[in-house]
């Protein structure tokens, strides 16, 4: 053997076996030999296999490792369409966000030719160029309230002050949502959250107010996330996902369930079934649950199951770069054409004659697979615990016992390929822990997954994450008639500031 490579190891292999085959054929082993050489050939290719997908590294195309832990593919770069534009911004503003436009003429007083006047002559055209800046500026609004002495009883009297005026200085709902948009959504640390503060206004807010904003806000979120889970547990498919996030020093568990434009995340101790039932959403789901096949998922029979297919083309990729199984080349080239075909159709799904020609097809490829895959050793007598077995072995038992969830996306026009949607949401939480590390206390994890999922949510309905705070602090969120008032802020529409008071008053004398 030149060299230990996959191939010439495989190669090697198959020449062995071939000369033992020829030799049983041609009458030159014994009976007993024939059986021990059978069962050594078959602990060697169990070996072998085992072998070369140890020796073959998994990176994100071939297997669930993220991107950041692989290294760097710098011909991905090269490609066109590489460097995309990414998702296009709202471009909605905030009810305390103001544009001052002006226009300044320039006139023309003499000819620059011959100095001819040209002051009474008319003008034909302008040419106009535009110049963009921002001014910070701190709005400080004093309220004094007077304080009278009564003639007749001799006591003092004081005027009431305005709502939200109820301590001698506290900030108003820009700086509030401004403040949690940069903690939450922009996902800074509480220290860099005070410095953009008080580069802004000049103050030093503390972290005990900023987190106390936080719990106020998701405090205030409490009854919308009831609402948001009444509407999921309608959905007829949901993604689930989970993903590990560090609080108080110690491993807990973001789950997510997304579904349409809603998403909504939980914390909790655990990961598996315990946590599921503590949450008590999927307990109660009658959908279509779309997942990678984890079996607390699974142990709930009352509901659908979808399995992802990233996943799966993942390990299926991993299995041909490392065996070179036709099956499997094969089955990751039906679930790439099937995903394509039923993306194109107009219902999004197969007809019941094609998802049968499916099911055939996709049977046919895993009785290649059967053939392909070394047999597995029987269990020795007084052996207790699993019988290894290899990645492509593991895959295939999977794929056979779970034949419809993997096939339901050609079948329900509702159910996705892919669980991305609920892989999306999670991957900002690892963005905000590698960021600011862990969460001191579990009640700011807590509050940071609603609010969390409370601006994703308005995000998919298109809301400015400055206007959404807003709406929840001030109770506009529940107010009837808020829906249409909030889609004339986001329209981007000009108004007066009399108009737009008088709305807002108008909105919540409704909701009062």
């Amino acid at each position: 053997m030149a060299s230990l490579n996959k191939q010439s190891l495989r190669e090697e292999f198959d020449t062995l076996k071939g000369r033992f085959e020829k030799q049983c054929a041609a009458g030159e082993m014994t009976p007993d030999n024939r059986a021990l050489f059978q069962a050594l050939l078959m602990l060697l290719e169990l070996v072998v296999a085992v072998f070369l997908e140890k020796h073959t590294p998994k990176t994100s195309t071939n297997s669930s490792r993220p991107s950041s832990q692989t290294a760097k593919d710098e011909s991905a770069l090269e490609r066109p369409g590489a460097r995309g534009k990414g998702k296009q911004l709202d471009t909605a503003r905030s009810a305390n966000t103001r544009t001052v436009e002006t226009i300044a003429l320039t006139k023309v007083a003499f000819c620059e030719h011959c100095g001819e006047d040209l002051g009474k002559i008319a003008c034909q055209g302008h040419e106009r160029r535009t110049q963009i800046d921002i001014v910070f500026e701190k709005v400080v609004s004093h309220v004094d309230a007077e304080i009278k002495q009564c003639p007749q009883c001799r006591k003092k009297t004081q005027a009431a002050f305005p709502d939200g005026f109820s301590g001698p200085l506290q900030y108003g709902a820009g700086i509030k949502a401004y403040m949690l948009n940069l903690l939450i959504a922009q996902m800074l640390s509480l220290k860099r959250v005070q410095q953009s503060i008080q580069t802004l206004i000049g103050l030093a807010i503390s972290e005990a107010t900023i987190l106390k904003y936080v719990l106020q806000l998701h405090h205030a979120l409490a009854r919308w996330e009831e609402s948001a889970t009444a509407k999921l547990l309608a959905m007829p498919a949901m993604h689930v996902d989970e993903t590990s996030l560090r609080v108080e020093r110690k491993n807990h568990w973001i789950h997510v369930c997304s579904a349409g434009e809603i998403t909504l995340k939980f914390l909790h101790r655990k990961r598996g079934k315990a946590a599921i039932e503590a949450i008590g959403l999927i307990p109660r789901y009658g959908g279509v649950m779309i997942h990678d096949c984890w079996a607390s998922y699974l142990a709930y029979g009352h509901c659908g199951h979808g399995l992802c297919g990233a996943h799966l083309l993942r390990e299926l990729t991993f299995i041909v770069d490392a065996e070179d199984y036709a099956w499997a080349r094969d089955m990751k080239e039906l679930l790439q054409q099937t995903c394509k075909r039923v993306s194109k159709r107009k219902r999004k799904k197969l007809n019941r004659p094609e998802y049968e020609k499916l099911q055939k097809h996709y049977r046919d490829i895993l009785a290649l697979g059967e053939t392909e895959l070394p047999p597995i050793p029987p269990r020795q007598n007084g052996k207790r615990g699993r019988i290894a077995k290899s990645d492509a072995h593991n895959l295939w038992e999977r794929m056979k016992k779970h034949e419809r969830a993997v096939l339901l996306f050609a079948k329900e026009a509702h159910v996705a390929f892919t669980n991305n949607r609920a892989e999306r949401d999670l991957r900002m939480s690892k963005v905000k822990q590698k960021v600011s590390g862990c969460f001191r206390k579990r009640e700011y994890a807590e509050a940071y997954c609603r609010i969390s999922s409370y601006l994703q949510t308005m995000a998919n309905r298109g809301y400015n994450p400055l206007v959404a705070i807003q709406m929840a602090l001030s109770g506009e969120l529940y107010a009837q008639g808020v829906s249409s008032y909030a889609a004339r802020i986001l329209s981007g529409k000009r108004q007066s500031k009399k108009t737009h008071h008088r709305q807002l008053k108008r909105v919540l004398e409704r909701r009062d």
